[in-house]
């Protein structure tokens, strides 16, 4: 009975509103600080499309970093989790794309690509929307090459929160918290980029990502939240 009524439309719809209210309650009460903006601010100011990325765990807060007016696209899973995502931060006049680049998700990349291309920005979060956490998949670097676009990490921390045990470690902040955006430097990725470049690109964004993300849990006096271990590869019998 309690499932049937959270997917109930209308009730669904005012949940969705009410995350978007407390997205602005968090942030309205809170004290922010942003580092390293230079870049993306210059990207911003001269109407250049880029690739927004940010870690699955740390998306409540990430409608608050993007710049008002400039249009984004965040590519969100067809999962009913991403449905609820998708309705929310409408709230905030981001579009979404249902989909995934990989998995079979060719119509997604192609929809991503195409959104890039045309001039707008878009949203990723490349460890999503299964993981493993905070380990880079190889979809967003395909897109960066495909597009033609830079990769812009960001990272934001507050100092009060709850951390979920999902397999993301989802951060729920709290009012009245001290928060912080982080912002890492560009990463272009070649559009004649061989497998090996390909590979070092993906590790590149991949410890950007987490060292700023390190780094924002640091300033605000929290656990870092670290990776997922990588998991070992299977053994053949060639090696008994």
């Amino acid at each position: 009975m309690y499932k049937r009524i959270l997917h109930m439309p209308p009730i669904r719809a005012i949940l969705c509103w009410l995350g978007a209210a407390y997205i602005r309650l968090v942030y309205a009460t809170s004290r922010w600080e942003t580092r390293n903006a230079e870049a993306v601010n210059a990207l911003w100011d001269a109407d250049s499309p880029f690739i927004l990325a940010f870690w699955h765990g740390r998306l409540f807060m990430m409608p608050t970093v993007w710049r008002r007016g400039v249009p984004i696209r965040m590519l969100i899973s067809r999962h009913r989790d991403g449905e609820l995502i998708a309705r929310t931060v409408r709230h905030f006049g981001i579009d979404t794309i249902r989909g995934s680049t990989s998995r079979g998700g060719g119509g997604a990349l192609r929809e991503v690509v195409r959104t890039l291309k045309s001039g707008k920005w878009i949203g990723f979060t490349p460890d999503g929307p299964r993981g493993p956490r905070m380990q880079v998949s190889d979809g967003i670097i395909s897109v960066a090459r495909l597009a033609g676009v830079p990769i812009v990490p960001s990272a934001c921390a507050v100092s009060h929160r709850k951390v979920l045990s999902s397999w993301d470690r989802f951060s729920i902040p709290f009012p009245f918290s001290r928060g912080i955006h982080i912002w890492g430097e560009p990463l272009s990725v070649p559009d004649d980029a061989d497998e090996e470049t390909l590979e070092a690109s993906r590790r590149s964004l991949e410890r950007s990502l987490n060292e700023i993300t390190a780094a924002a849990d640091r300033y605000c006096g929290v656990d870092v939240i670290t990776p997922a271990p990588i998991a070992a590869p299977a053994r053949s019998n060639a090696d008994t």
